[in-house]
């Protein structure tokens, strides 16, 4: 199921040590089914039901039924061997509920904290798998890290984000530059469109800038930030794209991505 839902996290995995192959996966593919819940549903209310489910089983409500379902069965066992905390997961599937919705994200610090349980809770969390001892010097590094990967992502989503009337970029980078939510999402005005892409793509940058800068990743723990490795040209290439971020294209092809992978893994650097 990783290898199809999510290809760079999956890749990761068979970079990351043998022993610690099978609960990084069963983290990722637990992320990757609260991720794509919009994806599946159609109204917002079974989308809640869906995620109230990963809560209850999370506090302990439902393990007797984790049985049933692969993902949840492997990720509890994966919190039972590496002692995982509960609370960073159950924040997780709490912040998948603004997916579930339509509404706007105020601004830059709102758009952090959605990035900061989401996608930096995830790179903590894979790091206290990789290794307990490491995890917890390298949180600054996540923080920032999670940050950058939430707004590479947010770039490469974008056609299907506008699709269904979505948008995660914050609303005040688009004021700053003469836009609001429907002006953005109708595409019309393109100089200012390329504008408020080149923003985003800014605080994705200056996000990755300061992880790089938070000090070194210890190696034990460097295989969390390996789906990082294509974050930068991402970032970039949207930048330089403007207005035509809206129509796709940023994602490299994917042995590009397998090759930067393969390389932040050799040099140890994202």
């Amino acid at each position: 199921m990783l290898r199809e839902a999510d290809r760079d996290r999956y890749l990761a995995c068979l970079l990351s040590p043998q022993d610690k192959r099978g609960s990084l996966a069963a983290l990722y593919a637990f992320n990757a089914e609260i991720a794509r819940v919009r994806d599946v549903i159609r109204e917002p209310l079974p989308g809640e039901i869906r995620l109230q489910w990963w809560r209850d089983l999370l506090e302990g409500q439902e393990r007797g039924d984790s049985g049933g379902n692969p993902v949840a069965a492997a990720l509890m066992a994966a919190i039972d061997r590496h002692n995982l905390p509960r609370q960073p997961l159950v924040d997780m599937v709490d912040a998948r509920i603004f997916d579930l919705y339509d509404d706007p994200i105020a601004d830059r610090n709102t758009f952090e904290g959605y990035a900061g349980e989401t996608a930096s809770a995830l790179i903590q969390l894979a790091s206290l798998i990789l290794s307990p001892d490491h995890a917890a010097g390298g949180a600054d590094a996540a923080g920032h890290a999670g940050v950058a990967q939430a707004v590479a992502g947010a770039l490469l989503l974008l056609p299907i984000h506008r699709s269904r009337g979505q948008l995660y970029l914050p609303l005040d980078i688009l004021s700053a530059t003469g836009l609001d939510r429907n002006t953005f999402l109708t595409g019309t005005d393109r100089p200012r469109v390329a504008a408020a892409i080149e923003a985003f793509a800014g605080l994705g940058m200056e996000h990755l800038a300061k992880a790089r800068k938070a000090g070194p990743v210890h190696a034990d723990v460097f295989a969390a930030y390996l789906p990082l490795a294509s974050t930068g040209s991402i970032l970039d290439r949207a930048s330089r794209l403007g207005a035509g971020a809206l129509d796709g294209g940023l994602q490299p092809a994917q042995w590009r991505r397998q090759l930067r992978m393969m390389q932040a893994a050799f040099r140890k650097r994202f």
